[in-house]
C-alpha cells in the first residue's frame, strides 16, 4: 500500500506502508546503529518518536521476544530504506511486519533514508506525519498542532511499584546492595546489569516522592532513562533536589539531566541528537576512548556548581558523565548496558554499585 511520510517543513517522501496501518503524528528522529531494531523498537526513550534507520536492509534477522527492552514497541513510527520479509537467524520468532502489526506501530519503507537523514541534520528533527491516506492541508496542520510528549514519561513509567530480586542465587543477604529505582521508560537491561551484580531492584513509578524513596532505607537511588523534554518534568527535578546529599544518587541518560536541573545546571536540546550505537566518549579519569551506545535528544549545557566533568563526546564535545566534587552523585548521558551496541562501557554499572556503598 503506498504511504507518505510528510514533513513539518513540508517536504513529503513516498513510501510503502507495513505493519499497523493509520495515520501517526510524530517526531522524526534517526539512528545510525547497523543493528538493533527490535531493542530501539521496545525502547521507552523513543516514546513519540518516528525512528528512521540509517541501515538501508532492516528485518533480515527478524523479532525475538527475548531481547525485547519493554514489553511493547514504544516508537510511534517506524522509518526504512528496505524492509526484508525473510529472516534469517536461528533465535526469530516473528517478521518486523507482523510484529509491528501486533504492536499496533505504522511504519513505511521504500524512502531514501540517506536523503531524509540529511534534511534533519541540516534542519534539525521535526514532526512527521505517516499516513495511507490523503490529507488535505488543514489536517496535516491538525495532526502537528495535536501532537504533544510533554507527559511521555509518566505514560512509560511502572504504574506500582515492583520489587526485583538480584540474578545471583545463594547470595548472602548482606551482601546484596539494594537500589531504588525511578522509573521515568527504563530499559530492561539496565536492570539485568544491576541485578546480575547482586542488587536488589525496587522500581517506583515517575511521579513517586522523594520521603517515599528516602524512606526505603537503600543504599542508591538511581534515576532512568527516559523521553521527552528533561525541563517540563519540573516536579521530578524538586524530589531530585530533596534525594540529592542524602542518599547515593546515579543516572542514566535523561536521569543524568534531571541530576542537572535539580543541582542549579542547564539542559538543552541538540539540533539532531546522539541517536546509535557508534559514538565515542572519552571517560576523562581514565584518559581512555569508549565506543558507547546513545539515544538522546537533550545534553546538559551548563554543568551545576561543585561538579566536574568525567566523561566527553569526540564528536561535539558535550557533556556525556558527571560527578559530584563532595557528595555520592554520579550520572552518565550514554548508556552503559548497550542494547544494542558495544558492552565495553558496562564498567560503569560496578562504579554505581561502589557509590552506593558509600553512606551518608
Amino acid at each position: 500500500m503506498k504511504s507518505k511520510l510528510i514533513l513539518e517543513n513540508g517536504q513529503v517522501f513516498e513510501g510503502r506502508a507495513f505493519g499497523h496501518i493509520a495515520t501517526c503524528v510524530g517526531e522524526v528522529v534517526f539512528n545510525t546503529g547497523m543493528t538493533g531494531y527490535q531493542e530501539i523498537l521496545t525502547d521507552p526513550s523513543y516514546y513519540g518518536q518516528m525512528v528512521t534507520m540509517t541501515y538501508p536492509l532492516i528485518g533480515n534477522y527478524g523479532i525475538n521476544l527475548e531481547d525485547n527492552e519493554s514489553q511493547t514497541a514504544k516508537v510511534r513510527g517506524f522509518i526504512v530504506r528496505e524492509r526484508c520479509d525473510d529472516s534469517s537467524n536461528f533465535r526469530a520468532e516473528i517478521e518486523l511486519d507482523k510484529y509491528l502489526k501486533q504492536q499496533n506501530i505504522i511504519g513505511i519503507d521504500g524512502i531514501d533514508t540517506r536523503s531524509l537523514t540529511k534534511i534533519l541534520r541540516n534542519s534539525g528533527t521535526m514532526k512527521g506525519i505517516i499516513t495511507a491516506e490523503e490529507l488535505s492541508s488543514e489536517d496535516i496542520q491538525k495532526y502537528f498542532e495535536i501532537f504533544d510528549n510533554t507527559y511521555a514519561v509518566y505514560e512509560v513509567s511502572v504504574k506500582e511499584k515492583e520489587i526485583l530480586p538480584p540474578l545471583i542465587s545463594d547470595m548472602d543477604p548482606k551482601d546484596i546492595v539494594s537500589i531504588s529505582v525511578m522509573d521515568f521508560g527504563v530499559k530492561r537491561n539496565i536492570l539485568t546489569n544491576l541485578r546480575k551484580r547482586g542488587c536488589q531492584i525496587t522500581l517506583y513509578p515517575a511521579d513517586t516522592k522523594a520521603e517515599t524513596l528516602l524512606s526505603d532505607n537503600s543504599d542508591l537511588v538511581f534515576l532512568t532513562n527516559g523521553p521527552g523534554d528533561p525541563e517540563d518534568l519540573t516536579e521530578i527535578v524538586n524530589e531530585v533536589k530533596k534525594i540529592i546529599g542524602k542518599k547515593p544518587v546515579a543516572g542514566i541518560c535523561l536521569g543524568h539531566q534531571l541530576i542537572a536541573l535539580a543541582m542549579g545546571g542547564s539542559t538543552e536540546k541538540l539540533k539532531f541528537g546522539h541517536r546509535g550505537c557508534n559514538h565515542p566518549v572519552k571517560d576523562i579519569r581514565k584518559n581512555k576512548v569508549y565506543i558507547t551506545s546513545q539515544n538522546h535528544g537533550y545534553h546538559v549545557s551548563k554543568l551545576p556548581e561543585d561538579f566536574e566533568i568525567t566523561h566527553i563526546s569526540l564528536n561535539d564535545e558535550s557533556v556525556e558523565g558527571m560527578k559530584h566534587k563532595t557528595l555520592p552523585v554520579f550520572s552518565v548521558q550514554f548508556h552503559p548496558e548497550a542494547s544494542p551496541g558495544p558492552v565495553e562501557s558496562s564498567y560503569l554499572f560496578d562504579e554505581f554499585i561502589e557509590l552506593a556503598k558509600i553512606k551518608l
